[in-house]
């Protein structure tokens, strides 16, 4: 039997129902577990973090709206994760880790071999712990990294914070989705990532809704889209004081690149799948004709 999922938000959890989580992970029948805004004992969320560690199925653990919430459960979690090997997905979104509680979980982040989402968004974390968090980033032809990041709400973290971030993305050969959204960044900081954005070989998706941006931030970004070759297809600039003119040439700019870029892809896929080649007698020049479509890749993550 394919492993299922098992998904409570916000209930206060009996131990009954704690068991049966436990025995299933230690079964193998989970891919997925959201505990969103559940309570839970801290005798219970130890069992839930020992399932945890000895589960091979276990893909996604969502923790969101404070469950991971004292340093205690934090050690638990990062003990459970030293230990577990399938876990990709990790969600700690609204969780009061602050910097300390980064510090003691983030050795067993980094040496996961299958984490490639994590977010952390609205964590109260500061500087120290943007500064872990680029470990996590490793630059081109290093150890395997993060592929989607979450720091949404985290106001602690200083300008000095999200610079170093920037230069991180920069030099990331992996990431492909950043969410920065409800940060007061301004655009000092707004022209770093734009910066880190066009030296990106792979960020595909930013966010920075209601990021306290105006229409200087809005045209250099417009300028790098329109002047350097990006691997961006998403940029989102809702709820910040930048005209709607503005928003809209750079969402047109960024449509234009997609198309391009999806109509070369069939075309490259197209030869390599179906190439009828006919060679000119008179002539060394060859006509290649092809036919053919190519395949496109999906991926979901719950919030």
């Amino acid at each position: 039997m394919l492993p299922g999922s098992i998904q409570i938000s916000g209930e206060t959890l009996s131990g009954a129902e704690i068991r049966d989580i436990c025995e299933s992970l230690r079964e193998n029948s989970v891919r997925l577990l959201s505990l969103r805004g559940c309570q839970l004992s801290e005798r219970d969320f130890g069992h839930v973090c020992r399932a945890a560690a000895e589960s091979r199925s276990l893909a996604q653990l969502n923790l969101n709206l404070g469950i991971v919430s004292n340093i205690n459960r934090v050690k638990q979690l990062a003990e459970a994760l030293k230990t577990n090997r399938s876990v990709q997905s990790l969600f700690l979104h609204g969780s009061p880790l602050t910097d300390a509680g980064l510090a003691l979980l983030n050795p067993a982040l980094s040496i996961h071999p299958s984490l490639v989402a994590l977010d952390l968004g609205d964590c109260m974390l500061g500087d120290e712990g943007i500064n872990l968090i680029c470990g996590l980033l490793p630059p081109d032809g290093a150890k395997s990294g993060l592929k989607e990041l979450t720091l949404s709400a985290n106001p602690g973290v200083t300008s000095k914070g999200w610079g170093r971030l920037a230069i991180a993305v920069a030099h990331s050969s992996q990431l492909r989705v950043l969410n920065l959204d409800y940060n007061p960044l301004g655009d000092q900081v707004a022209g770093m990532l734009a910066v880190a954005v066009a030296s990106s070989r792979t960020l595909e998706v930013l966010d920075l809704e209601g990021t306290g941006l105006t229409n200087q931030s809005a045209q250099t970004l417009l300028d790098m889209v329109e002047n350097y070759p990006t691997a961006l297809r998403t940029l989102i600039l809702a709820e910040n004081n930048i005209s709607p003119e503005l928003q809209q040439q750079i969402s047109d700019l960024l449509s234009e690149g997609e198309e391009e870029e999806e109509t070369e892809a069939r075309e490259v896929t197209a030869r390599e799948k179906n190439p009828w080649i006919c060679q000119n007698n008179s002539s060394s020049q060859m006509v290649l004709m092809t036919s053919g479509l190519g395949d496109s890749l999906l991926a979901e993550t719950e919030m």
